[in-house]
């Protein structure tokens, strides 16, 4: 993929198949490394699935007999000499603490570093299409010295909204991409 913010879209559409109703993306970035993690309390993988996980070929897709998110999102973080770690908790086993976490390392200064891209987007799509999962967006920048983060809790924004305004009525979604935005500029 040309950009990680598509791997995102990827994988949290991935925890969302999974019956996950909060999926957590953190992105944590210093000059010189990036580390993405999605978690979700989706229905988790059994330990003989999330063995094979990285295998284009392994899926429980049934529209198609391949699935690319994870071994993509693998191949990207490799190639800047990164990786990934994959944890994950079967509901039948653990139904308060179940789901799958993925966190991917990248080298940001490797030539191969896949940029970010536009997660704002990423964002306000998850929004307008599965309005009734909760998301958690953290984007921590450490560079020089400084840091900011920009930062989305859809359970604060339910809380001020009510159960009357959906996450995905258009005026919400454009809030959204404004205030993301602004803290970006910030």
């Amino acid at each position: 993929m040309k950009e990680l913010s598509l791997n995102i879209l990827d994988i949290a559409q991935n925890s969302i198949t999974a019956e996950a109703d909060l999926v957590e993306i953190t992105l944590d970035e210093t000059d010189t490394e990036l580390t993405l993690s999605i978690k979700d309390n989706g229905f988790g993988m059994s330990p003989e699935f999330l063995a094979s996980v990285h295998d284009p070929f392994s899926t429980t897709r049934t529209t198609r007999k391949v699935g690319l998110g994870i071994p993509l999102l693998k191949l990207a973080a490799e190639q800047t000499g990164g990786g990934i770690e994959l944890t994950s908790t079967q509901r039948s086993v653990d139904p308060e603490n179940c789901g799958t976490e993925i966190r991917a390392f990248f080298h940001k200064d490797h030539l191969d570093f896949t940029p970010i891209g536009d997660v704002i987007s990423t964002v306000t799509t998850l929004l307008q299409g599965f309005p009734e999962v909760d998301y958690v967006f953290i984007h921590r920048m450490r560079e020089n010295g400084a840091e900011k983060t920009v930062a989305l809790d859809t359970r604060d924004m339910r809380t001020i909204l009510g159960d009357d305004v959906p996450l995905n009525d258009p005026s919400v979604l454009l809030w959204v991409r404004q205030m993301l935005e602004e803290q970006y500029a910030q």
